[in-house]
């Protein structure tokens, strides 16, 4: 099997999409996975167009992993910041035919190349990207590096 050069996260809570796309640049990250539920914002330039468009200004590729994202049970608990009940509703979502695909499209799409998973939360701790991570330096044998962009 192929090692993963690197993996990386990230979240674009208070943040700009320059200080972002500058912290992307500077992992030299090749993809970026978004696995937001749903891949849209009220932040400016961080909905699925938008977003694409502004890292591929950077030479970094975009995929949109919607499987991967939080159910709406559970991003409503992240939002009343209840972890114990965001991690058993994401374990319940992991568990599904379409999340089990997903996350093996992701493990083919990590492999050989610098990957950075994305969604909202600044700190991955209180994130599903951080169960992904886990999932992936489980599958691959790799670390993760949680990246944090300069705040506004």
């Amino acid at each position: 099997m192929t090692r993963v050069t690197d993996l990386f996260t990230i979240g674009y809570e208070q943040t700009t999409p320059a200080a972002f796309q500058a912290q992307l640049s500077g992992a030299k990250v090749g993809l970026l996975v978004d696995v937001r539920a749903v891949a849209a914002s009220r932040r400016p330039g961080f909905s699925k167009t938008a977003l694409a468009a502004g890292i591929a200004e950077h030479g970094i590729a975009y995929v949109h992993l919607r499987a991967l994202g939080t159910p709406a049970d559970g991003r409503a608990a992240a939002r009343k910041g209840d972890v114990a009940s965001l991690w058993r509703i994401y374990e319940a979502h992991l568990a599904t035919p379409a999340a089990r695909e997903a996350l093996d499209e992701l493990t083919a799409l990590a492999q050989g190349r610098r990957i950075c998973l994305l969604c909202f939360e600044r700190h991955a701790e209180g994130c599903h990207r951080l169960r992904l991570a886990q999932i992936l330096c489980e599958r691959l044998d790799v670390p993760v590096t949680h990246l944090v962009p300069d705040p506004f």
